[in-house]
Protein backbone atom coordinates (compact mmCIF):
# COMPACT_ATOMS: atom_id res chain seq x y z
CA UNK A 1 0.00 0.00 0.00
CA UNK A 2 1.63 3.12 -0.88
CA UNK A 3 1.97 5.67 1.97
CA UNK A 4 2.07 9.37 2.05
CA UNK A 5 4.93 11.14 0.50
CA UNK A 6 6.07 8.37 -0.72
CA UNK A 7 7.82 8.38 -4.10
CA UNK A 8 5.52 6.85 -7.11
CA UNK A 9 5.89 6.51 -10.61
CA UNK A 10 2.39 7.16 -12.80
CA UNK A 11 2.64 5.77 -16.42
CA UNK A 12 -0.06 7.24 -19.13
CA UNK A 13 -1.53 5.81 -21.89
CA UNK A 14 1.69 6.21 -23.98
CA UNK A 15 3.52 4.74 -22.07
CA UNK A 16 5.21 8.58 -20.38
CA UNK A 17 6.51 8.17 -16.85
CA UNK A 18 6.06 10.87 -14.10
CA UNK A 19 8.43 10.57 -11.05
CA UNK A 20 6.22 12.15 -8.23
CA UNK A 21 4.93 11.79 -4.49
CA UNK A 22 1.71 10.79 -2.94
CA UNK A 23 1.01 13.82 -1.12
CA UNK A 24 -1.94 16.85 -1.28
CA UNK A 25 -0.87 18.39 -4.46
CA UNK A 26 -2.29 18.24 -8.08
CA UNK A 27 -0.02 16.99 -11.12
CA UNK A 28 -0.62 18.46 -14.50
CA UNK A 29 -0.29 16.81 -17.43
CA UNK A 30 -1.69 17.62 -21.28
CA UNK A 31 -3.64 14.40 -20.35
CA UNK A 32 -5.53 15.90 -17.44
CA UNK A 33 -5.07 17.01 -14.25
CA UNK A 34 -4.24 14.14 -11.73
CA UNK A 35 -4.81 14.49 -7.66
CA UNK A 36 -1.62 12.91 -6.67
CA UNK A 37 -3.08 12.79 -3.07
CA UNK A 38 -5.74 9.51 -4.43
CA UNK A 39 -2.57 7.58 -4.77
CA UNK A 40 -2.05 7.45 -0.79
CA UNK A 41 -3.04 3.96 0.70
CA UNK A 42 -3.46 2.37 -3.11
CA UNK A 43 -1.51 -0.59 -3.73
CA UNK A 44 0.92 -0.79 -7.05
CA UNK A 45 -1.48 -1.40 -10.31
CA UNK A 46 -3.83 0.86 -9.18
CA UNK A 47 -5.43 3.08 -12.43
CA UNK A 48 -5.57 7.07 -11.60
CA UNK A 49 -7.51 9.50 -13.25
CA UNK A 50 -6.97 12.70 -14.42
CA UNK A 51 -10.17 15.26 -14.09
CA UNK A 52 -10.84 14.70 -17.97
CA UNK A 53 -10.96 10.46 -17.55
CA UNK A 54 -7.75 9.55 -18.96
CA UNK A 55 -5.92 6.82 -17.18
CA UNK A 56 -2.69 6.62 -15.30
CA UNK A 57 -1.19 3.24 -13.76
CA UNK A 58 0.27 3.86 -10.08
CA UNK A 59 3.35 1.59 -9.54
CA UNK A 60 6.42 1.82 -7.27
CA UNK A 61 9.68 2.92 -8.62
CA UNK A 62 12.36 1.08 -9.64
CA UNK A 63 16.39 1.73 -9.64
CA UNK A 64 15.14 2.15 -13.90
CA UNK A 65 13.16 4.51 -13.19
CA UNK A 66 15.13 6.82 -10.88
CA UNK A 67 17.93 6.77 -13.90
CA UNK A 68 15.70 7.61 -16.46
CA UNK A 69 14.34 10.67 -14.50
CA UNK A 70 18.05 11.81 -13.51
CA UNK A 71 18.42 15.72 -13.77
CA UNK A 72 20.91 15.31 -16.01
CA UNK A 73 24.57 17.83 -16.69
CA UNK A 74 27.40 16.07 -18.46
CA UNK A 75 26.04 12.85 -20.47
CA UNK A 76 25.30 10.30 -18.43
CA UNK A 77 26.45 6.20 -18.65
CA UNK A 78 23.44 4.38 -20.42
CA UNK A 79 22.17 1.28 -19.01
CA UNK A 80 23.53 -0.91 -21.37
CA UNK A 81 27.23 0.20 -20.46
CA UNK A 82 26.96 0.14 -16.82
CA UNK A 83 25.12 -3.64 -17.44
CA UNK A 84 28.29 -4.44 -18.89
CA UNK A 85 30.13 -3.29 -15.74
CA UNK A 86 28.23 -5.99 -13.71
CA UNK A 87 28.50 -8.77 -16.03
CA UNK A 88 32.36 -8.48 -16.69
CA UNK A 89 33.28 -7.83 -12.87
CA UNK A 90 30.15 -9.75 -10.81
CA UNK A 91 29.98 -6.39 -8.33
CA UNK A 92 27.36 -7.72 -5.96
CA UNK A 93 25.96 -6.71 -1.92
CA UNK A 94 28.86 -5.58 -0.08
CA UNK A 95 31.50 -4.49 -2.44
CA UNK A 96 33.52 -1.54 -2.09
CA UNK A 97 33.53 0.59 -5.60
CA UNK A 98 35.61 3.68 -6.52
CA UNK A 99 33.71 5.84 -9.17
CA UNK A 100 35.32 8.68 -10.81
CA UNK A 101 33.90 11.28 -13.04
CA UNK A 102 30.32 10.73 -11.51
CA UNK A 103 29.25 13.25 -13.33
CA UNK A 104 25.41 13.22 -13.32
CA UNK A 105 25.25 10.02 -10.74
CA UNK A 106 24.18 7.91 -13.25
CA UNK A 107 26.37 5.13 -12.51
CA UNK A 108 27.39 5.52 -8.69
CA UNK A 109 23.54 5.14 -8.48
CA UNK A 110 23.65 1.48 -10.68
CA UNK A 111 26.51 0.14 -8.66
CA UNK A 112 25.25 1.64 -5.23
CA UNK A 113 21.55 -0.28 -5.90
CA UNK A 114 24.17 -3.64 -6.34
CA UNK A 115 26.21 -3.08 -3.48
CA UNK A 116 23.75 -2.37 -0.42
CA UNK A 117 22.86 -2.42 2.02
CA UNK A 118 26.14 -3.23 3.43
CA UNK A 119 28.41 -1.96 0.30
CA UNK A 120 29.56 1.26 -0.56
CA UNK A 121 30.33 3.68 -3.57
CA UNK A 122 32.55 6.62 -3.39
CA UNK A 123 32.40 8.94 -6.42
CA UNK A 124 35.05 11.17 -7.22
CA UNK A 125 34.15 14.46 -9.20
CA UNK A 126 36.30 17.51 -9.81
CA UNK A 127 33.31 20.25 -10.90
CA UNK A 128 31.41 20.97 -7.83
CA UNK A 129 28.46 21.77 -9.88
CA UNK A 130 28.72 17.94 -11.22
CA UNK A 131 29.25 16.71 -7.73
CA UNK A 132 25.71 18.64 -6.59
CA UNK A 133 24.14 17.67 -9.10
CA UNK A 134 24.89 14.08 -8.32
CA UNK A 135 24.64 13.83 -4.83
CA UNK A 136 20.44 15.81 -5.32
CA UNK A 137 20.24 12.90 -7.60
CA UNK A 138 21.46 10.30 -5.60
CA UNK A 139 19.27 11.27 -2.39
CA UNK A 140 16.40 11.23 -5.14
CA UNK A 141 17.21 7.76 -6.00
CA UNK A 142 16.94 6.89 -1.66
CA UNK A 143 20.79 5.86 -1.79
CA UNK A 144 22.18 9.05 0.26
CA UNK A 145 23.94 6.21 3.27
CA UNK A 146 25.86 3.91 -0.14
CA UNK A 147 27.01 6.32 -2.21
CA UNK A 148 29.08 9.15 -1.18
CA UNK A 149 30.31 12.18 -3.67
CA UNK A 150 33.96 13.21 -3.10
CA UNK A 151 35.00 16.29 -4.45
CA UNK A 152 38.21 15.89 -5.47
CA UNK A 153 40.33 15.00 -8.59
CA UNK A 154 41.27 11.81 -8.88
CA UNK A 155 44.36 12.26 -10.98
CA UNK A 156 46.07 13.26 -7.93
CA UNK A 157 45.26 9.78 -5.82
CA UNK A 158 42.97 7.95 -4.29
CA UNK A 159 42.22 7.90 -0.69
CA UNK A 160 40.71 4.40 0.13
CA UNK A 161 41.99 0.77 0.09
CA UNK A 162 41.26 -2.60 -0.34
CA UNK A 163 38.50 -1.38 -2.99
CA UNK A 164 36.76 -4.52 -5.08
CA UNK A 165 35.76 -2.28 -8.37
CA UNK A 166 37.50 0.87 -9.34
CA UNK A 167 35.60 2.94 -12.87
CA UNK A 168 37.05 5.80 -14.91
CA UNK A 169 34.96 7.99 -16.85
CA UNK A 170 37.73 10.14 -17.81
CA UNK A 171 39.50 11.99 -20.73
CA UNK A 172 42.92 10.52 -19.38
CA UNK A 173 42.56 7.20 -17.39
CA UNK A 174 45.76 6.31 -17.86
CA UNK A 175 46.68 8.81 -15.38
CA UNK A 176 44.78 6.81 -12.58
CA UNK A 177 46.38 3.59 -12.60
CA UNK A 178 49.22 3.48 -10.47
CA UNK A 179 46.55 5.31 -7.58
CA UNK A 180 44.00 1.94 -9.11
CA UNK A 181 47.05 -0.33 -8.48
CA UNK A 182 47.27 0.75 -4.99
CA UNK A 183 43.63 1.04 -4.39
CA UNK A 184 41.93 -2.28 -5.86
CA UNK A 185 42.80 -5.42 -3.88
CA UNK A 186 43.78 -8.57 -5.33
CA UNK A 187 41.20 -9.69 -8.11
CA UNK A 188 39.68 -6.48 -8.00
CA UNK A 189 38.84 -5.35 -10.96
CA UNK A 190 39.32 -2.33 -13.16
CA UNK A 191 36.94 -0.48 -15.93
CA UNK A 192 37.19 2.41 -17.76
CA UNK A 193 34.89 3.93 -20.50
CA UNK A 194 36.27 5.98 -23.26
CA UNK A 195 34.77 7.52 -26.06
CA UNK A 196 37.40 7.25 -28.47
CA UNK A 197 40.33 4.91 -29.67
CA UNK A 198 42.97 7.55 -29.26
CA UNK A 199 42.16 6.95 -25.08
CA UNK A 200 42.50 3.08 -25.43
CA UNK A 201 45.61 3.65 -27.46
CA UNK A 202 46.83 5.74 -24.39
CA UNK A 203 45.43 3.12 -21.94
CA UNK A 204 47.03 0.20 -23.02
CA UNK A 205 50.91 1.49 -23.66
CA UNK A 206 50.31 2.11 -19.95
CA UNK A 207 49.06 -0.64 -18.66
CA UNK A 208 51.82 -3.54 -19.02
CA UNK A 209 53.77 -1.13 -16.40
CA UNK A 210 51.05 -2.19 -13.62
CA UNK A 211 49.68 -5.12 -12.04
CA UNK A 212 46.87 -5.47 -14.74
CA UNK A 213 46.20 -8.69 -16.20
CA UNK A 214 42.91 -10.32 -18.67
CA UNK A 215 42.82 -7.09 -19.89
CA UNK A 216 39.62 -6.62 -22.92
CA UNK A 217 37.67 -3.74 -24.52
CA UNK A 218 34.06 -4.25 -25.37
CA UNK A 219 31.86 -2.06 -27.29
CA UNK A 220 27.72 -2.84 -26.54
CA UNK A 221 25.03 -2.26 -29.33
CA UNK A 222 21.84 -2.05 -28.89
CA UNK A 223 18.74 -2.63 -31.73
CA UNK A 224 15.11 -2.80 -30.40
CA UNK A 225 12.50 -4.52 -32.71
CA UNK A 226 9.34 -3.36 -34.00
CA UNK A 227 6.97 -5.67 -33.63
CA UNK A 228 3.70 -5.63 -35.48
CA UNK A 229 1.61 -8.81 -36.18
CA UNK A 230 2.27 -7.90 -40.29
CA UNK A 231 5.68 -7.13 -40.03
CA UNK A 232 8.36 -7.83 -37.66
CA UNK A 233 11.82 -6.11 -38.04
CA UNK A 234 14.88 -3.97 -36.34
CA UNK A 235 13.53 -0.29 -35.64
CA UNK A 236 15.78 2.39 -37.94
CA UNK A 237 16.82 3.69 -34.91
CA UNK A 238 19.24 2.22 -32.82
CA UNK A 239 21.50 2.77 -29.52
CA UNK A 240 24.85 2.74 -31.10
CA UNK A 241 28.00 4.03 -29.80
CA UNK A 242 28.55 5.64 -26.83
CA UNK A 243 31.99 4.54 -25.81
CA UNK A 244 34.50 1.45 -25.40
CA UNK A 245 34.52 -0.61 -22.05
CA UNK A 246 37.90 -1.60 -21.37
CA UNK A 247 38.21 -4.21 -18.22
CA UNK A 248 41.35 -5.41 -16.19
CA UNK A 249 41.72 -7.38 -13.41
CA UNK A 250 44.44 -6.10 -10.26
CA UNK A 251 46.65 -9.28 -9.44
Amino acid sequence: MIEENERIILIDERGRKYLVKAERRHLHTDLGVVDLSEAINQDPGARLKSHVGKEFILLRPRIIDYLQKLRRVPQIMLPKDAAQIVAYTGVEPGDFVIDAGVGSGSLAIFLGNLVRPKGHVVSYEVREDFARVAEKNISMAGLGDIVTVKLKDIYEGIDEREVDLVTLDLPQPERVLPHAEQALKPGGHLVTFAPCVEHLQRLYRELPNYRFVHCKTIECLVREFEVKPSCTRPKTRMIAHTGYLTFARRT
